[in-house]
């Protein structure tokens, strides 16, 4: 399974929802961006763990994107990855940056925040932040039930 690094976009309403021990967080409609890394075991496959748990909603929160998956104010949209040997998943966030929620899947890194928020459509931009990392990225988008075209 090929390793590598990915943007996951998510479409919401304007909302409240509890993220684990980082508490409520207020989220205003549109976009969210959550960047991860792929590099363990499983590679990109985390990808459609993710889109199985927003569709499937059958295991309890372990990481912090768990919890915006498992909400159902939170759609998954569209996912952008690419296959890469290079630890970039904060160099990705760092490219993406613009207003972010504090402390969210970063516990690992010093990063302020590994997920964004954009009032409409990211994926141009997104596009254009794996490019600039000169990484090959890939897109797809996501139907309502929650797989990947």
């Amino acid at each position: 399974m090929d390793k590598g690094v990915y943007a996951l976009v998510l479409e919401n309403p304007c909302c409240e929802v509890r993220i684990g021990a980082l508490g409520m967080r207020e989220f205003a409609a549109g976009r969210q961006i959550y960047v991860g890394s792929a590099r363990g075991s499983g590679g990109l496959a985390r990808v459609r763990r993710h889109l199985r748990l927003a569709r499937c909603r059958d295991r309890p929160p372990r990481w912090h994107i768990d919890y915006l998956l498992l909400d159902p104010h939170f759609a998954p949209a569209a996912v952008v990855t690419a296959a890469t040997d290079r630890d970039c998943e904060c160099d990705l966030a760092r490219a993406i940056g613009g207003a972010y929620v504090p402390g969210f899947g970063c516990s690992d890194c010093a990063c302020p925040s590994h997920l964004f928020s954009r009032p409409g459509d990211p994926v141009p931009e997104l596009l254009a932040a794996f490019a600039g990392l000169d990484l090959d990225a890939r897109i797809a988008t996501i139907k309502n039930e929650g797989s990947v075209d």
